[in-house]
């Protein structure tokens, strides 16, 4: 049964999956058409944390799907990297719900994953929004300081490192209460969230960002060239973990693309700019809704 409007919460909107690969978990709200929301990576993280403040809003217009990937949230956990696992989850997911051609909203990692399912699967892309996590820095060094606190933390995973790579993902650090960072660190410092988090971010993954890799680049922009869904690409203009000037190249190479900037806004751009992201997001998903 879906939640309504007036009852969602964390447990009521609670879902799971039976797949092959182990129980896939994600959050449901709302009627009408489908839409699939996927979230980024880091300590703690799940499609609740990212998502729970837009879920209220989206589920007016649809039935809105937050997944947890593989590694992440109360999805089972993956031997391998949970970047790997998490499109083959996705696939598995879509073909679970019975889902063919759903909107896309993919924050971060999410955003990478979503852009990969919609250049490798467009049958299963209706529409794609990303927030930050597409393209790669034109100008700015590699890595960022984000990924560069974050592998800090999974290293030497303490409250005061947790603090300051989330800090590191938003323009004004108010927005951090107590509250916040308290729910962050709860799931962050469990054992087996820690040891996922471990198999994506860690000193290899630094290295591998400083070599700059020129086959995954090409793989990367082969990529953007082989996306057909309308796309609408966002960015927090002081974004610390997928710099502004990674979104040069999407912007050029998707052959239907639209960006869209939030000033004084890091990179989760859904909770620090909540009220803008949804405006403006909603009112490009619902052009196919409205026709």
């Amino acid at each position: 049964m879906t939640a309504t409007l007036q009852e969602i919460t964390h447990d009521n909107t609670s879902r799971t999956l039976e797949t092959e690969k182990g129980v896939l978990h994600y959050h449901e709200a709302g009627d009408g058409p489908p839409l699939l929301l996927l979230h980024g990576s880091g300590p703690g993280v799940s499609g609740w944390s990212n998502y729970q403040g837009n879920l209220p809003t989206f589920a007016k217009h649809f039935r809105t799907l937050i997944l947890d990937f593989p590694g992440f949230g109360k999805s089972y956990s993956c031997d391998q990297n949970p970047m790997l696992a998490a499109l083959p989850a996705v696939l598995d997911f879509l073909e679970g719900m019975g889902l063919d051609s759903v909107p896309v909203v993919g924050n971060s990692m999410g955003g990478s994953i979503a852009a990969r399912l919609a250049a490798g699967h467009p049958e299963r892309v209706k529409r794609l929004v990303t927030i930050g996590g597409v393209g790669t820095p034109v100008y700015s060094p590699s890595p960022p300081e984000g990924i560069k606190l974050l592998v800090q933390f999974v290293e030497d995973p303490t409250r005061e490192r947790l603090v300051a790579w989330m800090e590191s993902m938003v323009y004004d650090p108010a927005i951090l209460t107590d509250e916040f960072v308290e729910s962050r660190w709860k799931t962050a410092s469990d054992p087996a969230a820690l040891s996922d988090v471990r198999k994506l971010f860690n000193s290899a993954t630094l290295a591998a960002m400083r070599g700059r890799n020129g086959a995954a680049v090409v793989n990367q922009i082969e990529n953007l060239t082989k996306i057909q869904a309308p796309t609408l690409i966002t960015f927090g203009r002081d974004d610390r973990v997928t710099p502004l000037d990674s979104s040069l190249m999407p912007m050029r190479l998707i052959p239907n693309c639209e960006l869209h900037v939030f000033h004084n806004c890091g990179h989760w751009a859904m909770i620090e700019r909540k009220a803008e992201f949804e405006n403006i997001v909603l009112a490009y998903l619902l052009r196919d809704v409205e026709r």
